[in-house]
């Protein structure tokens, strides 16, 4: 195991608390966003030390698809997401108000991406090249509240990492669902920080499945996460996207959606219509350079993260530390 990073000493903030459900529905989108990511060549950073601790109860509810925030984040006891999507009338809308709250934009300082909150207390999931090599990372919220994090796993075979957000209590946690329930057809939204633009909210189809999608295995291999999103290579049906992979790569099977995915989608959700997420959006086809979505977007199916958090958590996970 590498030795620890050392991290900038910061002045103390107070714990961060969220604004309550009422206010997250009304917060306009963007709301204390950080900037575009930074363009051109950045020399990558130590590799972030892995944090020996298991993921913790938070996330075990979540392998069982309940989460200990629904009821408190909806306001009335006993109501599910899926109960606040039906009140809502089954819609986009009603699907983009109960989950919004749940995903997080997430910048290294030179690049963003997207994280989907998987406990009240922190715990949040991402794809690892959003934060391979990165030295500092700081999340906001879809209320505009900020808070330091550190790389507490990761799993460069599947590109997925989790975060543990730093002084924060009562965040409202996802629900992890079942992509083997997934078919081709079914309505899902996609919801994440394209090119710093907090809470940003896309809906299409699911367009296909066991889509193999082929990715650079670690940070010191192609882009990694400091360069950005178009600076992240992927390989698909033959061809190689947005670069180079490189030698050191690694392969998984993913949901293809048209749900529009842009720079800084990365690590965030592909949720169903139900309000549970199915997928973490990760790669994209961009018909030239920064041109944005083409309709051809993958995403790593959610029942891959459940088989590497229940790694994290049992301490066999390629990224947990000794």
């Amino acid at each position: 195991m590498s030795e620890q990073q050392t991290f900038p000493t910061f002045p103390p903030r107070p714990p961060y608390q969220p604004a309550p459900s009422s206010a997250f529905a009304s917060a306009p989108a963007g709301t204390g966003h950080r900037g575009r990511r930074a363009r051109g060549p950045v020399a990558l950073l130590a590799a972030v030390a892995i944090v020996a601790a298991a993921v913790g109860g938070g996330t075990a509810a979540l392998l069982d698809g309940t989460t200990a925030t629904d009821a408190a984040a909806s306001g009335v006891s006993g109501t599910t997401v899926a109960d606040r999507i039906a009140a809502g009338g089954g819609t986009v809308a009603a699907v983009a108000a109960a989950v919004g709250p749940s995903v997080v934009e997430i910048s290294t300082g030179t690049a963003t991406g997207s994280g989907v909150i998987l406990s009240e207390d922190g715990e949040i999931l991402t794809n690892n090249h959003v934060v391979s090599g990165a030295g500092t990372v700081e999340v906001t919220f879809h209320d505009g509240g900020t808070a330091r994090a550190t790389v507490t796993g990761t799993d460069p075979d599947t590109d997925l990492a989790v975060l543990r957000a730093e002084d924060v209590s009562g965040l409202t946690a996802a629900t992890l669902g079942d992509s083997d329930d997934v078919s081709v057809g079914d309505q899902v939204v996609a919801i994440g920080s394209p090119e710093g633009l907090t809470g940003t909210v896309t809906s299409g189809i699911v367009s296909a499945l066991d889509r193999e999608v082929t990715v650079a295995k670690d940070e010191g291999n192609a882009g990694g996460g400091q360069q950005g999103w178009n600076e992240w290579p992927f390989e698909y049906g033959g061809g190689q996207y947005n670069g180079d992979v490189g030698s050191s790569t690694t392969t998984y099977e993913a949901i293809q959606t048209d749900a529009s995915l842009n720079p800084g989608n990365s690590g965030g959700a592909l949720v169903n219509m139900a309000g549970e997420i199915i997928g973490v959006n990760s790669a994209m086809y961009s018909t030239s350079g920064d041109s944005g979505s083409a309709g051809l977007g993958f995403a790593i199916p959610v029942n891959t993260v459940r088989d590497v958090l229940s790694s994290m958590e049992s301490g066999s996970g390629s990224g947990r530390g000794a």
